[in-house]
């Protein structure tokens, strides 16, 4: 039964199954942008979903998701930080001439040389194997940074 056959051709012998009224103007919510930015901040915490802490604020989870995105775009327009890492020349190795050498010199040449890891800082070049003790390449490394 809807509500125009419930106003119009109700009939005594007829009960109501359901009956709703709305009241209020209607009219959307206005949130504050303190409580958007607690709400969007509580949806990015550990162990929390988008649909939880949308129920737990009565909205709608598209509703949550439009106010991360909006969060997000001032981030897009900002200037881009500076890069944390040099950049990195890759230079092939240039070829040995053809020669009489013997196979197994080429074979313990080329697994010597890979993996290696060569850095250039102020001039200084530094070639780092695969094997290399990581606390004391970070030694070295350091002491060529330091002011002289």
């Amino acid at each position: 039964m809807t509500i125009s056959e419930l106003t119009l051709k109700s009939k005594d012998s007829e009960p109501a199954r359901r009956f709703e009224v709305f009241t209020g103007s209607g009219r959307r919510r206005d949130w504050l942008p303190e409580e958007k930015a607690r709400i969007v901040a509580e949806s990015y915490d550990a162990g929390e979903t988008v649909s939880a802490v949308a129920r737990r604020h009565a909205l709608s989870p598209q509703q949550l998701f439009a106010w991360r995105r909006s969060a997000r775009v001032p981030l897009a327009n900002a200037p881009a930080p500076e890069p944390l890492f040099v950049p990195a020349v890759v230079a092939a190795q240039e070829p040995e001439p053809a020669g009489k050498r013997a196979r197994s010199t080429r074979k313990r040449k080329a697994a010597r040389e890979t993996g290696v890891i060569e850095l250039e800082i102020d001039g200084v070049a530094m070639r780092v194997g695969r094997g290399a003790d990581a606390r004391t390449v970070a030694a070295v490394i350091r002491a060529l940074k330091a002011p002289s």
